[in-house]
């Protein structure tokens, strides 16, 4: 069984038992996060695709941790014009385990 969600922007195909990271999620580790986003679930040949969602399905997950992912260094330049800007960025994360898809 799986399902497709969208949190953050972003669309995840998910199973029971998975680890996702997502965009940050406000909650504190060991919360249950409910992801009422679903677009399809698929159980074996059975399959529902939402239009655009998939009527009373969810899925229940709980927060493992909250983090930040790797620095990015974003630099600017202009040609002969001694502009030179750089910068990094951290993004933060919610790193989620999918407990079960309910429909």
């Amino acid at each position: 069984m799986f399902a497709i969600v969208q949190t953050g922007g972003k669309q995840y195909r998910v199973s029971p038992g998975d680890i996702l990271r997502v965009e940050y999620l406000p909650g504190e580790r060991g919360d249950e996060v409910l992801i009422e986003q679903v677009l399809l679930v698929a159980d074996g040949d059975a399959i529902q695709v939402g239009q655009p969602l998939v009527a009373g399905a969810r899925v229940v997950s709980e927060i493992l941790r909250q983090g930040k992912a790797k620095k990015i260094i974003v630099f600017k330049k202009k040609r002969r014009k001694k502009y030179r800007l750089k910068q990094g960025h951290r993004q933060l994360y919610t790193a989620l385990e999918i407990k079960e898809i309910v429909v």
